[in-house]
């Protein structure tokens, strides 16, 4: 399981040597910026970006009846892992 909110703020703010609190603060608000910026896309360098992006209308199947449904076209919202954090994180997991 991965860290939880409360160590991940135990952790940066003996790193930094702020308070839990304004941690807090900043982690809060860079989560709102890239809610407010990802459909222009939001990059954190050396983790990655989110990105807003136009799925196409296609054919789907129902997996309990095995009917084909059309699946209407729509929005989603893609994190993209930079490639610095995928070569850090593989060197990690061995």
């Amino acid at each position: 399981m991965g860290m939880t909110k409360t160590q991940i703020l135990d952790y940066l703010s003996k790193k930094t040597g702020v308070t839990k609190k304004v941690t807090g603060q900043l982690i809060q608000e860079l989560v709102y910026l890239s809610y407010k910026e990802a459909k222009k896309s939001f990059v954190i360098p050396g983790l990655g970006k989110l990105v807003l992006v136009d799925r196409k209308a296609r054919m789907g199947r129902n997996p309990k009846t095995g009917e084909q449904i059309q699946i209407p076209a729509k929005k989603v919202v893609k994190f993209r892992i930079a490639k610095q954090a995928k070569d850090a994180i593989l060197i990690y997991k061995k």
